[in-house]
C-alpha cells in the first residue's frame, strides 16, 4: 500500500481542532462538581501543579478555564476523598488520572532502582525510618517533623533534610501524596492511599507509548513529535515508530499544518471534521502554565502568539508584566493581563493591561471586564465561602491598556 499523502489544513481550521481538543471553544464542558474535575484532569491527560502564588495556582486555574462553577474542594475530594487523582511527574509535578496509574508504575520501580541525584536524598536506612514512622503513626507532611535545620543549597531547597527524604520515597512509590493544603503535601504509604482491592499491572513499554500518543490525540486533536514527547526526548523513537504503524494502518492520518514547514501532524481522522468559529465574546483568562500555553512553538504555529514567561526578569527587561495572563477570546489570544491577588485587602489588581496589537476595542474591552469580575470572584473564593465579598469601593481597577508593541 502506498504511503499516504498528507492533508493540506488551513491554520485557522488547526487553530479550532486544538481549542476544541482542550475543550476551550465552549464554556461549560464538562458540568459541575467534583466529577467534572476529574473528566476535565481524564480529558486532558494530567494538569501541571506550581508553586506561584501571586494568583490562585495554576492546577486549580487550569481546571477553572474549563469549568465556570469549579471549587478548590473539588480537587481536594478527587485527590483525597475519591482518590481518582493522584500527583506524579508527566513534564512538570501534575495531577494525573488514577485509572492511568499503571503508566507510572514502571517509572517508579526506575527511580527506586536509580533514583535520579536531585531527589536521592540521605541514605536508604534513613528512609526506612521514616516509612517505619508512617506505617506506624499515619499519614504526615513536613511540618510534622521536629528535626535541625540546615542551610539551603538552593532557592527551591528546604530547611528540613526530610524533605528529601519524602520526596525520594514519592518519586520511588513508596509514598502517595494524599492531601495538599496549599503547597504543604500531606504524605502517606502508597498502597494504604489508595486501598487497592488489586493492584494495577504495571503497564508495558509499548503500552506506555501508546498511552503517551492516545492521551496527546485527547487533548491536542492535531499532534506532532515535539507536541506528544514535550519535555520527554527519549520517548520520540518509540512514538515515531507507532505512529507510523498507525499511518500504515489508516488509523492516523498525516497532515501538513500551513506554515508548519518541516514539523510534520498528526489526526485521528474524525478530528479533522470542520469546526466553526467560537464566540469571540467567550473570553478565557488563562495560566501561563495552561496546557495550550505552555508548548511556546505549538502555540506560535496555531494561535500566532508564544507567551513569553517573564517573573524572572527585570522589571525593566518586561513587556507584559511580572505573571501576564493571556487572554483567549474566541479563537484569539488578544490580550495578557498582569495580575494580582491582594488577598488581605479582599481586591484583584490590575498590574498591567496588554492589548495585542490591532485586538483593542469596546465590545471586547466590555466583554474582558466582565469576565474580570468573574475572575476575581474565583480568586478571592466568593463563591466557596472562603473571603468576604468585596465592599462597593473596592471595585478592580481596570487602566486603560497598551498596545504591546508600544
Amino acid at each position: 500500500m502506498p504511503p499516504r499523502k498528507p492533508i493540506s489544513l488551513p491554520a485557522e481550521q488547526a487553530r479550532r481542532i486544538w481549542l476544541r481538543a482542550q475543550q476551550l471553544d465552549r464554556r461549560d464542558p464538562f458540568g459541575t462538581g467534583p466529577e467534572a474535575a476529574r473528566a476535565a484532569i481524564e480529558h486532558l491527560g494530567y494538569v501541571q501543579i506550581d508553586t506561584i502564588n501571586v494568583i490562585e495556582r495554576c492546577h486549580h486555574h487550569i481546571l477553572y478555564a474549563r469549568i465556570p462553577a469549579y471549587r478548590r474542594a473539588d480537587l481536594a475530594h478527587l485527590q483525597s476523598a475519591s482518590k481518582s487523582v493522584f500527583e506524579y511527574w508527566t513534564h512538570a509535578l501534575a495531577y494525573v488520572p488514577t485509572r492511568d496509574i499503571r503508566y507510572f508504575l514502571p517509572g517508579m520501580k526506575a527511580h527506586r532502582e536509580e533514583p535520579k541525584r536531585w531527589s536521592a536524598v540521605g541514605a536508604r536506612e534513613e528512609t526506612r525510618k521514616l516509612l517505619r514512622r508512617i506505617r506506624r503513626d499515619g499519614a504526615l507532611s513536613i511540618r510534622d517533623i521536629e528535626e535541625e535545620l540546615i542551610e539551603k543549597a538552593h532557592l527551591w531547597a528546604s530547611k528540613k533534610p526530610s524533605k528529601g527524604l519524602l520526596e525520594r520515597a514519592f518519586y520511588d512509590g513508596e509514598l502517595a501524596i494524599s492531601a495538599r493544603a496549599g503547597m504543604v503535601k500531606t504524605y502517606e504509604l502508597f498502597d494504604r492511599h489508595f486501598q487497592w482491592e488489586k493492584k494495577p499491572t504495571p503497564a508495558s513499554e509499548r503500552q506506555i507509548t501508546a498511552y503517551l500518543l492516545d492521551r496527546a490525540l485527547t487533548a491536542q486533536g492535531l499532534v506532532s513529535l515535539d507536541s506528544i514527547c514535550h519535555l520527554d526526548a527519549p520517548s520520540k523513537k518509540a512514538v515515531a515508530e507507532l505512529i507510523a504503524a498507525r499511518v500504515k494502518r489508516r488509523v492516523l492520518v498525516p497532515v501538513a499544518v500551513e506554515r508548519a514547514g518541516k514539523t510534520q501532524h498528526w489526526a485521528n481522522p474524525a478530528a479533522l471534521e470542520p469546526l466553526s468559529a467560537p464566540d469571540e465574546t467567550l473570553i478565557h483568562i488563562l495560566s501561563p502554565f495552561d496546557p495550550l500555553m505552555i508548548q511556546r512553538k505549538r502555540a506560535k504555529l496555531f494561535l500566532d502568539y508564544a507567551h513569553v514567561f517573564e517573573a524572572y526578569l527585570p522589571k525593566e527587561k518586561r513587556i507584559y508584566g511580572y505573571f501576564g495572563l493571556p487572554v483567549l477570546a474566541g479563537e484569539r489570544v488578544v490580550a495578557v493581563l498582569d495580575l494580582k491577588t491582594d488577598r488581605a485587602a479582599g481586591k484583584l489588581l490590575m498590574q498591567q493591561w496588554t492589548w495585542l496589537d490591532g485586538c483593542e476595542t469596546p465590545a471586547l474591552k466590555a466583554a474582558i471586564e466582565e469576565e474580570l469580575q468573574r475572575f476575581e470572584r474565583f480568586q478571592l473564593g466568593l463563591d466557596e465561602g472562603q473571603a468576604v465579598p468585596l465592599a462597593p469601593e473596592q471595585p478592580i481597577t481596570l487602566p486603560e491598556g497598551r498596545s504591546a508593541a508600544e
